[in-house]
């Protein structure tokens, strides 16, 4: 499925943006836009090597700068890296692994309490912007984690095992909400701190948070009929199995908040593309100004 922030690109003008390893390394690809990204990637730096972590994707970053100031003058390099905007998009892998993965490590980070654990992975993305800053990016984008305690597998996995008065009327899981909730808001901060530091970036900071409670607090103002159910998924509400093969998909995915497991439906990540980009029709998504203002800006 879409992602918001891939939406957000094909807004821009990027109508086929390749991955990393999908890419042959010519400078028509790189100037098409390139997607770092990798299925269950990480900010902490532990886990699969096949899911490439934030440092990692960071890397490959350098790696296709590099590339622009062999194949590019110097100044038309540094030109381009520094009108191009450089999307952001971790942190829920990390809470996911918190929440599901029954260790030792997890347990002692659960109780250290929101903030400990919020801290820490903020405390990285600040680091990466200010890496992204010192390659002569000069706009960039964090967006904040989804309330993952909405999602169908954390609602399935965790309401069997917390009490009631754990739950909000849409059946959310509280606690976990309240973690990301904390995530979300320290990353809000440390981009107003970062825009102080630099000020002839342009850091902006995307509630996807909110854009989302948004859209499941009132469902029907946005279009939608069932803000539990994934649509493709099997057992109770589509949250025991994911989503394995298109033919296990709902007929109507559109009046779906959630696709699976995890992800919102391409139509919520077209209403959170649409408010990133305009601030319509959820004010203020993104701050302390547009992806269409970013994206306009001068540098």
């Amino acid at each position: 499925m879409y992602r918001s922030h891939t939406v957000a690109a094909e807004k821009i003008g990027f109508t086929s943006i390749r991955p990393f390893y999908g890419q042959n390394g010519s400078l028509e690809e790189v100037l098409g836009g390139l997607n770092f990204g990798s299925t269950q990637a990480k900010i902490m730096n532990q886990g699969s090597y096949s899911h490439q972590s934030l440092n990692q994707q960071l890397r490959q970053v350098s790696e296709t700068m590099q590339l622009l100031q062999l194949q590019l003058t110097e100044d038309t390099a540094l030109q381009l890296t520094k009108s191009s905007i450089f999307f952001l998009s971790f942190g829920k892998e990390d809470y996911i692994e918190l929440f599901l993965h029954n260790s030792s490590s997890s347990n002692h980070t659960l109780q250290r309490g929101a903030e400990y654990f919020a801290t820490i992975l903020v405390n990285q993305m600040a680091n990466a912007a200010r890496y992204l800053y010192n390659a002569n990016a000069r706009k960039i984008t964090c967006l904040g984690v989804l309330p993952l305690g909405c999602t169908p597998r954390m609602v399935w996995e965790l309401n069997s095992t917390s009490s009631a008065a754990d739950s909000n009327e849409n059946g959310c899981v509280e606690h976990v909400n309240d973690m990301i909730f904390e995530y979300n808001r320290l990353l809000d901060e440390q981009i107003d701190k970062l825009n102080t530091e630099f000020p002839d970036a342009q850091m902006v900071f995307c509630d996807v948070y909110n854009g989302m409670m948004e859209i499941i607090n009132e469902p029907r103002l946005y279009g939608f009929e069932d803000v539990k159910s994934a649509c493709c998924g099997l057992g109770m509400n589509g949250a025991m199995i994911g989503c394995i093969s298109m033919d296990m998909a709902c007929d109507q995915a559109s009046t779906h908040v959630w696709w699976d497991l995890f992800n919102p439906t391409q139509a919520v990540n077209k209403i959170l593309a649409d408010a990133a980009w305009s601030g319509q029709p959820i004010p203020d998504l993104c701050r302390p100004i547009s992806i269409h203002e970013l994206a306009s800006i001068k540098v």
